[in-house]
């Protein structure tokens, strides 16, 4: 199945309950395809002790997954310049949305 993930939140257990989720369907052998939005964008400066997202976020990239980063929402916060995540638009979406077979939110 292909799976589409948008996350819209940088709240710290959101995001790693999102990433988790996407892990574990990567290693069911989904397919899965993540796209940043809001404050989201913000995710790989995620420091919580018990919530760890960049660490999810970097088994995320080793099982092949791949993550997409709203454009707008990283320059709204000068952060276009020092994102790992390809800079990513609104067409890029809606072309994740019509990929998946499901899309979930968090």
């Amino acid at each position: 199945m292909k799976l589409g993930i948008i996350l819209e939140t940088k709240e710290p257990e959101k995001a790693w309950n999102a990433f988790r989720f996407a892990n574990t369907a990567l290693k069911r052998e989904h397919e899965v395809k993540f796209f940043l939005m809001g404050e989201a964008v913000e995710c790989e400066n995620i420091d919580h002790p018990k919530f760890r997202v960049v660490d999810e976020m970097k088994t995320f990239e080793e099982l092949q997954g791949i993550i997409l980063a709203c454009g707008t929402c990283l320059k709204s916060r000068m952060m276009d310049e020092y994102t790992a995540c390809p800079i990513s638009t609104m067409n890029d979406c809606v072309e994740l949305v019509e990929w998946a077979d499901k899309t979930v939110t968090f």
